[in-house]
């Protein structure tokens, strides 16, 4: 090939990659303002009246940083009726002290501490969810991770689409709540300013093949008919498998118009990296398509790229167009995310970008994950037996 052909063919590389990190700034954006609609908007069938009895199961290990006051948040709820069952594993564990506390703050809440060791499989939280199932007395269910934060109407909307027997589940979006630095600042645009756009686009065009661990109600029946917790053991991403399982006898999965936020507590670029590459490497997993073209959600590095490779005014116009989506995405989200000023992680976006673009390229190269002190593999969401 000659040498301005080969320039020509690099143009017009960077044009299309252009177009293509520009098409999901655009299309994200339009998605945040189509959910933003829906929320306004809320189902009209929540009514606390209406709403059974719920048993809400929150696995616990350790006593990370916000713990106390996202689950006081819990213990805070409108809902007419509900009980909570925290579970732990180890009976030094820290947690304990704080379910103590609120017991006796709350004393007419239906409380329970859960302390049982038994392991069921390689899924140690999915094994604390068993031992809390064992003791939880009504029909309806809510699993919710320990590091969610709630608003007291939780319960009440999360659990309201249950009342038609053709969902299965119900699951809710998260955003990120630090307190500062800016290794957590970056690990909180993960979650707000890539992976929350990617679930709200996909289901603005009619995906529901997702479920969180933030939240996920459902109905007892449903969890029985798909085999229990049980059928979970030895999975790395339960939360998904709970909802695919679920699809797959025919139920709905709702996303809820509820976003609940999660606690960001890496303070170390490390322990930021190997959190998201499990979570990369589990979503390559799951979707390895979706997985392989989400490179064009690192919109800065990608239009840079582009630029270098086509220097006309096209490209530039296009790039223009694209990095005026983003900056604007990152605007509109931020009443939304809980942060402290508007403006004080726009810096932090280009890093955030690029950051996830070489973490993209890292989740290619293997399937192994570290978790809670476990090396997982990804591929089989099982225990791997390689170190």
């Amino acid at each position: 090939m000659s040498p301005p052909a080969a320039t020509s063919l690099l143009s017009w590389f960077g044009l299309v990659l252009a177009l293509c990190a520009t098409a999901y700034a655009c299309l994200s954006l339009w998605a945040w303002y189509r959910c933003e609609r829906r929320r306004q908007h809320p189902r009209a069938d929540v009514n606390d009246q209406a709403s059974r009895p719920v048993s809400v199961l929150k696995p616990l290990h350790g006593a990370e940083f916000g713990l106390y006051e996202n689950l006081k948040g819990f213990c805070k709820q409108t809902h007419t009726h509900y009980e909570i069952l925290f579970g732990v594993r180890d009976p030094e564990d820290p947690a304990i002290a704080i379910v103590q506390r609120l017991q006796r703050e709350f004393p007419g809440r239906a409380i329970t501490l859960v302390i049982d060791p038994a392991v069921h499989g390689a899924n140690l939280k999915v094994s604390n969810l068993i031992n809390l199932l064992a003791q939880a007395r009504y029909d309806w269910l809510v699993l919710a991770d320990a590091d969610i934060s709630v608003a007291p109407d939780h319960l009440a909307r999360v659990t309201s689409p249950l009342n038609d027997p053709g969902v299965g589940i119900v699951t809710c979006l998260y955003h990120g709540v630090v307190r500062d630095g800016w290794t957590a600042r970056l690990g909180r645009l993960f979650i707000d300013d890539w992976f929350a756009p990617s679930v709200r686009l996909a289901h603005a065009f009619g995906s529901t093949r997702f479920a969180f661990g933030s939240t996920i109600a459902l109905r007892r029946g449903t969890l029985d008919a798909i085999g229990g917790l049980a059928a979970l053991k030895d999975t790395l991403a339960d939360d998904f498998w709970l909802g695919e399982r679920s699809r797959q006898i025919g139920l709905r999965t709702v996303l809820s118009d509820v976003v609940v936020g999660t606690q960001v507590n890496e303070n170390q670029l490390s322990q930021l990296w190997s959190h998201e590459m499990r979570w990369l490497r589990t979503i390559r997993a799951i979707s390895p398509a979706g997985f392989t073209f989400s490179f064009i959600c690192c919109s800065w590095p990608l239009l840079a790229l582009a630029m270098l490779l086509s220097p006309t005014l096209s490209c530039l116009t296009v790039a223009a167009l694209g990095g005026a989506a983003r900056l604007w995405r990152y605007a509109v989200s931020w009443p939304s995310t809980a942060r402290s000023r508007r403006w004080q992680d726009l810096w932090l976006t280009p890093i955030r970008d690029t950051l996830l673009l070489l973490e993209w390229a890292g989740a290619l190269v293997h399937w192994r994950v570290a978790w809670r002190g476990q090396i997982l593999h990804a591929r089989d969401h099982a225990p791997s037996r390689y170190p």
